[in-house]
C-alpha cells in the first residue's frame, strides 16, 4: 500500500505528524535531476503546495496512481475539481476550511473599509502632498449583503458586529437558520439587492456560480453600492462590472479578478472606483500555524483511519462533481 505523503513544508517544521508514513518535502520545485521527491505512485496524501502556478499544482495529478487524500490548503478546490479524471476512483478531494476564514474574513473587513472611507484616494492624495478632506460614507447603519454564507461567510459576520451595522443578509446554495438568524438561497439573491448597501462575495466557484454576478445582478444593486470580492474572480462577469464602474453608479473592491493576474493595461485598472488587490485573501502571518494544525489533524486522521475533515468529494462517486463549502 502507498505510504508516502508529499508535504509543501519541511516535515520537520510541522510539530505532531503521526508516525508511519514516510514524509516527502514537495513545494513544486525539482529534486536534483528529479521533477519530484519520490515516486508519484507511491504517494498516498498530496498535500498541494500553496501558491504556487496552476501548472504546478496540478502537474503531478496523472502520475498518483495510488493516491488516496489530495488536501489542498485552500478554501477552493475548483483547480482540481476541475481535473477530476486525472485521479484514480475513490480519492478524497478535502479542502482547507478553518485555515483562511480569519485572514480572508480580515481582508474583506479591510476592503470594505478601505473603499467606503475612501482611502485610495487619500493615498493618491498624500504622494501629491495635499490635504484633501472628503465627507465619506460609514459602515455603520449599513444594510450588508453576504453572497456565500459558508465558515468564511461567517467569519466575515462575526468582524461586521463590532461596526454597528445595520442588517445583515445572508446567501447560499440552500435555505438554513443559524444563529445569527436565517440564510437565504442563492435563487432569492437578486430581490435582496436592492436593499444592500455592500455586497461581499465569499462563494466558492462552481458551474452555478461562475458569472453569478452578471449585468442583471449588478443592475439589482443601488446606486453607491459597494460590491466586494473575495471569491473568485470569475464568479464576475468583469465585462458588465466594467461597463457599472464606468458609469460610476457602484464602487468595487476587489481582491479577485478575471483573468488573473490582471494584466497591465487592462481597463480594469483604471475603472473609477474600484480598489484591487493581488489575491492576498488568504497569504497572512495567520495562514501558517493554522494550515500546520490542519496538516497535523489530517494525517493523524488518516493514520488512525478516522473520518477526515473537509471532504468535499470522492472520486467515482455520485457527488464528484459537487464542490463548495
Amino acid at each position: 500500500m502507498s505510504a508516502d505523503v508529499w508535504l509543501p513544508l519541511p516535515p520537520e517544521e510541522i510539530e505532531g505528524l503521526p508516525a508511519g508514513p514516510r514524509y516527502l518535502f514537495w513545494d513544486g520545485g525539482d529534486h536534483g535531476d528529479q521533477p519530484f521527491p519520490g515516486d508519484p505512485a507511491e504517494c498516498a496524501v498530496y498535500v498541494v503546495p500553496y501558491m504556487k502556478r496552476l501548472s504546478v499544482r496540478v502537474g503531478p495529478l496523472a502520475q498518483l496512481t495510488g493516491v488516496r487524500v489530495v488536501q489542498t490548503l485552500t478554501a477552493g478546490v475548483d483547480d482540481i475539481t476541475e481535473r477530476l479524471s486525472a485521479l484514480p476512483p475513490g480519492v478524497r478531494l478535502c479542502n482547507a476550511r478553518g485555515v483562511h476564514e480569519t485572514s480572508t474574513a480580515e481582508l474583506a473587513l479591510t476592503l470594505t473599509l478601505a473603499a467606503l472611507r475612501g482611502l485610495p484616494g487619500f493615498v493618491r492624495a498624500q504622494q501629491r502632498e495635499r490635504w484633501e478632506s472628503a465627507f465619506r460614507p460609514s459602515l455603520a447603519d449599513r444594510n450588508v449583503l453576504i453572497v456565500g454564507y459558508g465558515s468564511i461567510g461567517a467569519a466575515i459576520e462575526d468582524r461586521l458586529a463590532p461596526f454597528e451595522v445595520a442588517r445583515v443578509a445572508r446567501v447560499a446554495r440552500s435555505r438554513r437558520t443559524t444563529a445569527r438568524g436565517p440564510v437565504h438561497p442563492i435563487t432569492d439573491v437578486l430581490s435582496l439587492l436592492p436593499d444592500a448597501d455592500v455586497v461581499i462575495l465569499c462563494t466558492p466557484l462552481t458551474e452555478a456560480t461562475k458569472g453569478l454576478v452578471d449585468a442583471e445582478f449588478l443592475a439589482r444593486m443601488r446606486d453607491g453600492a459597494l460590491l466586494v470580492n473575495v471569491a473568485r474572480g470569475p464568479v464576475v462577469d468583469t465585462g458588465a462590472l466594467l461597463a457599472e464602474l464606468e458609469r460610476g453608479r457602484i464602487l468595487a473592491a476587489l481582491d479577485v479578478t478575471d483573468p488573473e493576474p490582471l494584466p497591465a493595461g487592462h481597463p480594469l485598472w483604471q475603472a473609477p472606483g474600484v480598489l484591487i488587490t493581488p489575491h492576498v485573501g488568504g497569504p497572512s502571518s495567520a495562514f501558517l500555524p493554522r494550515a500546520k494544525r490542519l496538516i497535523t489533524d489530517q494525517l493523524t486522521r488518516y493514520v488512525n483511519r478516522e473520518p477526515l475533515r473537509n471532504v468535499i468529494l470522492t472520486t467515482g462517486s455520485d457527488a464528484a462533481g459537487a464542490n463548495g463549502r
